[in-house]
């Protein structure tokens, strides 16, 4: 697996975000889904944040792997993230308000999860290969 680093470090960080429609209305369509998508992967780059993967499952939430950098703010991007594409898919789509509770989008709440620890042979190797220049 391939390590994120800086001048000065090497990190991976990884999380598992899960956000939820408020009282769990469907309203996420592949359009929608889409469209949700594209604003992540817009405001990511602000926060230091890469997404990995994007997964549509239901129609009242989405789930979400990205990376991070030990400086990225998480909570302060979910927040600006989760207002941002509210705001944006309640005026392109503007139907979809009928069918939110009260005209909100995304539930307060949200589930935030690392992915795991690094295995055993990544530190290995970075241990093995301290001096030499990060590759490109």
């Amino acid at each position: 697996m391939k390590l994120d680093g800086n001048n000065h470090s090497v990190f991976l960080l990884c999380y598992h975000l899960v956000l939820v429609t408020k009282y769990r209305r469907k309203v996420i369509d592949d359009n929608i889904s889409n469209r949700l998508k594209e604003i992540f992967e817009k405001i990511q780059g602000n926060y230091n944040i890469t997404l990995y993967e994007w997964l549509h499952e239901g129609r009242d939430h989405v789930r979400i792997s990205f990376r991070a950098h030990p400086n990225s703010e998480i909570s302060k991007f979910i927040n600006a993230y989760k207002s941002a594409s509210s705001r944006l898919i309640k005026k392109e789509y503007p139907g979809i308000e009928e069918k939110l509770w009260k005209k909100h989008f995304w539930s307060k709440s949200y589930c935030l999860f690392t992915t795991g620890e690094a295995p055993m042979e990544i530190i290995n190797d970075y241990i093995g290969t301290q001096g030499e220049p990060l590759p490109q």
